[in-house]
């Protein structure tokens, strides 16, 4: 079994995609919707220490979309901020494209 990760595609919309993206894929967004929760949990407590919008949006950008704005709905966090509610879906948008784009240099479609 050694070397085998990645070697089980997984099949999307006609598109093989390896299992260790998938896995990263999956792990990022986890990671965003466990930061929310974690943030919501010390935004009761005042004076406690928080998550920065700013990493939030960080880890968003870096394909973590889907768990933040997932974490944001299931928490009812940051769920009142305009650039929230407005940004989140864009970055889900770019976070589609992007990996579109990737998936193209990757499987050499791009330049045929």
């Amino acid at each position: 079994m050694r070397g085998s990760l990645g070697k089980v595609p997984i099949y999307l919309f006609h598109m093989t995609i390896p299992l260790y993206i998938t896995v990263f894929y999956l792990a990022i967004n986890l990671i965003a919707f466990l930061i929310m929760f974690w943030d919501k949990r010390k935004s009761v407590k005042p004076g406690e220490e928080r998550i920065s919008e700013g990493m939030m949006f960080f880890l968003a950008s870096s394909f973590g979309a889907f768990g933040v704005c997932t974490g944001m709905f299931f928490f009812r966090h940051k769920t009142r901020k305009w650039y929230f509610l407005l940004g989140i879906p864009l970055l889900i948008i770019e976070n589609i494209s992007l990996a579109y784009v990737i998936y193209l240099l990757l499987s050499d479609k791009l330049y045929t």
